[in-house]
């Protein structure tokens, strides 16, 4: 879903919630890249035999990590990123809390709460968010964590940021 808000319409949707993702299947070669991409192959994520055999999950579970990253993909389906924004910039996260496994085979989606906007002074406005990733049929979420970014506004100078750290606008999904 594309932005339905300016960053302007943005400043009165503090408090509120700005939307819920799809529900996103959690797959083995999803947990099986993530694995390979960061070097840590432990088997309660990548051994579904040995997983089914020796832990209480009844097979693999996602690395806590890669459901956090998630929160990138989850953030352009909920219209995170206003239209009026060139780019954003991961500021940090503050409270990530791992609450309960999301179990491979599960589907996971997240609600995003935007709690702060301010002005940076330059132009760029710190985006603080309350996100809480669900898991279809649990009580208790995936993960709750304070994510604060730093959105660059269309027109502002190209030295604003390094060019490293810069995020392309996503492009909006295209109709079925």
């Amino acid at each position: 879903m594309g932005a339905r808000y300016t960053l302007k319409e943005m400043r009165a949707l503090v408090g509120a919630e700005i939307g819920v993702s799809a529900w996103l299947k959690v797959e083995q070669p999803m947990i099986d890249e993530f694995a390979r991409a960061t070097k840590d192959q432990d088997w309660l994520h990548v051994n579904p035999a040995w997983a089914a055999r020796e832990t209480p999950y009844g097979g693999t579970i996602a690395f806590g990590f890669w459901t956090l990253s998630m929160l990138t993909h989850f953030s352009h389906e909920v219209g995170m990123w206003p239209a009026d924004v060139a780019y954003g910039l991961n500021y940090g996260l503050d409270r990530v809390r791992w609450v309960h496994p999301v179990k491979v085979g599960s589907r996971i989606r997240m609600r995003c709460t935007l709690t702060e906007l301010s002005e940076r002074g330059d132009g760029r406005l710190l985006i603080r968010t309350s996100n809480l990733v669900e898991i279809e049929g649990e009580t208790r979420p995936a993960l709750t964590a304070e994510w604060i970014g730093l959105f660059i506004p269309e027109g502002m100078a190209p030295d604003a940021a390094p060019a490293a750290n810069r995020s392309p606008k996503p492009e909006p999904p295209e109709a079925a």
